[in-house]
């Protein structure tokens, strides 16, 4: 192709003498318009200039409804509201206000989200609270009993009474975790020494978890059925599992 032709020129020149641009063969027809040189290379086929005003804009860009914005329900998932938003995004990309929209309405959707969420939280706790304060006596009584630690402390005794019992199973004798069971109970009166500031009241509590636990399992192991146990898990085996439960929340949540 020797020339690239405007629309009605009106000035013709050579332009752009450097090779890789313009060759020397090549001749390039110019015009002088709105008080600037523009050569022919700029207008794309069909003799058309490129117009900003062309690009397509959100229609929805002044919804207040954040979720009508994005073309979305109140119901819909996560999922949905981050699929629509990009979608809506690469369909009006290169319009500034249009992605600026679209951006605004996700962006409030999930704060709107995550104070619902906080919300329920707070809720929850003022109903847990409101259900105790209207509880009878005699359990609110109870309720003075327990306590919650922080959960590094929950975490660190869950961890060895899990360890004891993985220990139990994997050690199990005929005659039955006997030494873990003594380690556990030892622990167990240990911590409750630790908060209760007296060893007796501590012993006391420790074996009286040891034997409610071993109650409890007496009671409850014959009732699994036969074919979800292993054939070497003897019954002092699962009853020692249960106490271990009972331990590690004696000497969590007791105060």
């Amino acid at each position: 192709m020797e020339s690239l032709l405007l629309p009605n020129p009106s000035v013709s020149c050579r332009l752009l003498q450097h090779r890789s641009l313009c060759p020397k063969k090549t001749m390039r027809t110019c015009r002088v318009a709105a008080g600037r040189t523009r050569c022919a290379m700029d207008v794309p086929m069909g003799g058309r200039a490129w117009n900003p005003d062309t690009i397509p804009k959100f229609t929805r860009m002044h919804v207040r409804d954040p979720y009508k914005r994005l073309g979305v329900t109140l119901d819909a998932s996560e999922e949905e509201i981050r699929g629509a938003r990009n979608f809506l995004l690469e369909e009006y990309a290169g319009h500034e206000r249009s992605m600026e929209s679209i951006e605004a309405a996700y962006e409030k959707i999930l704060m709107a989200s995550f104070q619902k969420r906080k919300k329920s939280k707070i809720n929850l706790r003022s109903h847990i609270k409101q259900k105790v304060e209207e509880s009878p006596p005699w359990f609110k009584k109870l309720l003075e009993f327990f306590e919650i630690p922080p959960t590094e402390v929950i975490l660190r005794r869950a961890f060895l009474f899990a360890f004891m019992g993985a220990w139990s199973v994997m050690n199990s004798a005929e005659a039955g975790p006997a030494f873990q069971v003594a380690i556990s109970l030892a622990a167990c009166v240990y911590f409750l020494n630790d908060k209760m500031k007296s060893l007796g009241r501590a012993c006391i509590t420790g074996f009286g978890a040891l034997a409610v636990g071993w109650v409890c399992g007496s009671i409850v192991v014959p009732m699994i059925p036969t074919f979800l146990l292993q054939p070497t898990w003897t019954l002092e085996l699962l009853t020692s599992l249960v106490c271990y439960v009972f331990l590690f929340f004696a000497c969590t949540f007791l105060k």
